[in-house]
């Protein structure tokens, strides 16, 4: 099999701004995100990977498109400006010097190749031997609620409690740029994403306030993470079709 090379941007081409912003519970799953874009061939080979990923039920994944492959051609329908910054954000963090697709961060910790299985699964498994909260997503009378339990104050202030609605799977026919002619299938595809506020070591209790509409086709994810970018403290994750799951 071919290696898959990644396609690489420079830092530099991006200025710096502000940060955008029923399953057991005894699980802590890792959250892996994938930086893609549909105007980058070396992607769908791990677009393909995270829709095996987003199988596993120790794993939140999650698909970020990002915006910066738009000129060469064709507009990712999916991209946002936010998951660029956040990429960036994640750069920064991780003492990188430029931002990449496909890549693939693990629990805001560590970076791969997105189609690199193997680093991606080493990763995975050094992150899964952390310790996490355990995150609750539940239904009650008045809608859905997160719950996150009280533990040890995160280092460095409060945590950041963030929310994201993703679509579980597209098929998109690419007309133009470097997958012209192509359809494009792809997994947990993030649509919506936001702070849903923050975490400072007490047990709190968030609404949701999200639409669980189109079983079957949608998705939501929690995760609290030191900062806006730094370690994953907990995740949970959740079906529109389910009752909860963590």
């Amino acid at each position: 099999m071919p290696k898959i090379i990644p396609c690489y941007w420079s830092l530099r081409s991006f200025p710096a701004s502000p940060a955008v912003g029923r399953a057991r519970e005894d699980t802590a799953p890792v959250v892996v995100e994938l930086f893609t874009s549909e105007g980058c061939s070396s992607c769908p080979p791990a677009d393909a990977f995270l829709g095996e990923l987003a199988q596993r039920p120790e794993i939140v994944a999650l698909a970020f498109h990002v915006d910066y492959w738009d000129y060469i051609g064709w507009k990712d329908p999916y991209a946002h400006a936010a998951f660029t910054q956040r990429q960036h954000e994640y750069a920064t963090a991780l003492g990188l010097h430029m931002v990449y697709t496909p890549q693939m961060v693990v629990d805001g910790r560590a970076d791969a190749v997105g189609s690199e299985r193997g680093d991606v699964e080493a990763a995975i498994g050094k992150a899964a031997a952390a310790s996490k909260l355990a995150i609750a997503i539940a239904k009650d009378a008045g809608g859905y609620r997160v719950a996150i339990p009280a533990a040890a104050p995160p280092a460095g202030g409060p945590a950041t409690v963030w929310l994201a609605v993703f679509d579980s799977e597209q098929e998109t026919p690419v007309k133009r740029g470097e997958n012209g002619g192509r359809t494009l299938k792809e997994f947990n595809i993030v649509r919506e994403w936001r702070r849903i506020g923050t975490w400072n070591g007490e047990a709190v209790t968030l609404p949701l306030d999200v639409a669980m509409g189109g079983a079957g086709t949608r998705g939501c994810a929690i995760i609290v993470q030191s900062g806006p970018v730094g370690p994953v403290l907990g995740a949970a994750v959740m079906k529109m079709d389910d009752e909860s799951r963590s």
